[in-house]
């Protein structure tokens, strides 16, 4: 594909976002099972299928699950949801004021637990607070971005 080409597949949707701004307006949604055994969620993206958990750093590979067994809540398995809206007038170039990346993320569990309800609220309060992405994304990281040309 070349510039022309890219132009060409995307000017009707760039003709259409200006024209209907909440056409441009997706959610998009992933979700994982929570297996018996297992400590991580496979999670289905729509074009891929990702592993989600701890890093073997950290000595485990799913974060809720790592919690849950640390506080000896037992979880027979569950379902992880997570959905994100995107504006997608913003990555096109459509409108300046509407912007790149997500503007809303939203995670559910529904667990298979006999936990208390005390349980499963400090259940998810140590989920945020250990989990990686989940506090990547609530206190963004210091991001820095370099350009190198290879030399012919």
């Amino acid at each position: 594909m070349d510039a022309e080409d890219l132009r060409a597949l995307q000017q009707p949707l760039k003709d259409s976002y200006r024209s209907d701004p909440a056409a441009a307006v997706i959610t998009l949604r992933a979700r994982g099972d929570l297996g018996e055994e297992s400590v991580s969620c496979s999670v289905e993206t729509g074009g891929a299928l990702a592993v989600a958990g701890l890093h073997p750093a950290t000595g485990g590979d799913g974060t809720l699950r790592a919690v849950a067994t640390s506080l000896g809540i037992d979880v027979a398995g569950g379902t992880v949801r997570a959905e994100g809206d995107l504006d997608f007038r913003g990555t096109l170039a459509v409108a300046k004021d509407a912007p790149v990346g997500f503007t809303s993320i939203r995670l559910s569990f529904e667990l298979d637990s006999g936990a208390s309800p005390a349980e499963m609220d400090t259940l998810l309060r140590l989920t945020e607070r250990y989990c990686v992405v989940y506090q990547t994304l609530a206190r963004p990281a210091q991001l820095t971005a370099s350009l190198v040309t290879a030399e012919h």
